[in-house]
């Protein structure tokens, strides 16, 4: 990585930390046995597996048992929600409107395919889950509500200890997609009140193509690849590297909990301090869900209608890595579902650019884009106020930093 570049890309992927980097590396050199194998190798690779599982236990507080490794997420949600198929009788699934496309493109093809009937729990303009509507939606009929535990283009967290009581309370189950909040706040699977949570590596700091689903102990939940490795829930060789770099990543934050609040404590501060100093130089610039509770890094945000193309031109240009919301929808094409969800006009939602930090990112880059990135966008910001004197569709989420 180019050292003068400054990385606010951090909800789309992370940098491999040097433990992760070092734990893989030996199990590619040293322990790259098949765990399945009863020789002395195999055995070796078993005992890393296990270590790895319990690193991973201790960090979200569940059991051992109830960790299900995977290719990342997007395989540990599709269990999810394929498994809440038929599960107890029931073909209905609730899922909020802010689900990640992976999620809502699954749930569409089970409702097409499968005849599963899916409800939406749309969100409040500010980014939150309309609960109203969530206790409308959850019927004693639902197998599982799935839920994000925070919004991965806006940061903002969702009730997940309201959910869960209203899905037990019909009988239905809750799943968690929780990729973007683990590794930026804590998250206690034992207290959460969730069936299942699905989690990625690559979000907090370990590799790409590994992650989990956690299945609460007693929940006998169904394959969606057969097989004998982990506990027959997940066919296939475990990914062995990718696994311990797992592992490594949750036992890093583990071990320096106080540093981890410290990081995180620095990064919501460098946030304010980035949205105040684009607000008082950049006038009419929109912070989407700035009047809820969100994850500390993360920033979504409009330069009024200046297209996220454009913006994010001028921000590559300057050394600035950023994106226009999810990376694997960030074309720039289509806009944002989650903020047509939230009432923005289609014009609106396509000038939507997320800017989200990390534990890396330092007060002088936050400087040097509060610096320059206005350089940039007041002279296209003021043509297009005159331009547009009359807007006829105001945003619905006001101008300015709310607590």
């Amino acid at each position: 990585m180019n050292p003068d570049w400054i990385y606010l890309d951090n909800n789309a992927t992370t940098a491999p930390s040097t433990g992760v980097v070092g734990a893989m590396a030996l199990a590619l050199s040293q322990t790259w046995g098949n765990a399945s194998s009863s020789h002395a190798m195999g055995q070796e690779a078993r005992q890393a597996l296990a270590m790895a599982r319990a690193q991973v236990a201790r960090f979200l507080n569940c059991k051992p048992a109830e960790v299900v490794f995977t290719s990342g997420a997007t395989e540990a949600n599709h269990i999810a929600l394929r498994g809440a198929v038929g599960f107890n009788g029931r073909q209905r699934l609730v899922l909020s409107a802010g689900e990640h496309a992976g999620v809502q493109k699954l749930a569409r093809h089970l409702a097409q395919r499968q005849q599963v009937e899916v409800d939406w729990i749309g969100l409040m303009p500010d980014g939150t889950l309309d609960l109203a509507q969530a206790r409308e939606l959850i019927t004693p009929q639902v197998s599982l509500v799935s839920v994000m535990a925070a919004n991965n283009e806006t940061g903002v967290l969702m009730p997940i200890g309201e959910l869960a009581r209203l899905a037990h309370e019909q009988g239905a189950l809750l799943h968690v997609d929780a990729t973007q909040l683990i590794g930026k706040l804590p998250f206690d699977f034992a207290r959460s009140g969730a069936d299942l949570v699905s989690l990625s590596a690559h979000k907090f700091h370990g590799p790409k193509g590994v992650g989990a689903l956690l299945v609460r102990q007693g929940l006998n939940w169904p394959a969606l690849f057969m097989g004998t490795q982990e506990r027959a829930r997940r066919g296939g060789t475990e990914n062995l590297p990718g696994i311990l770099g797992l592992g490594a990543a949750a036992e890093r934050l583990t071990l320096a909990p106080e540093a981890w609040v410290n990081h995180t404590a620095t990064q919501a501060r460098l946030r304010l301090t980035l949205e105040q100093g684009l607000l008082a130089a950049l006038p009419g610039t929109v912070i989407f869900g700035a009047q809820a509770a969100r994850l500390p890094n993360t920033s979504y945000l409009r330069f009024g209608l200046v297209h996220a193309d454009v913006v994010l031109n001028k921000l590559d240009r300057m050394g600035v890595m950023a994106s226009s919301g999810a990376a694997c929808s960030a074309s720039g094409n289509e806009p944002s579902p989650v903020l047509l969800a939230m009432g923005l006009t289609r014009e609106e939602a396509l000038c939507a650019v997320r800017l989200s930090l990390s534990s890396q990112t330092t007060a002088q880059q936050i400087q040097t884009v509060i610096e320059r990135l206005p350089l940039e966008l007041a002279p296209l910001m003021a043509e297009q106020a005159s331009a547009h004197t009359a807007p006829t569709s105001p945003s619905p989420i006001p101008t300015g930093v709310f607590a």
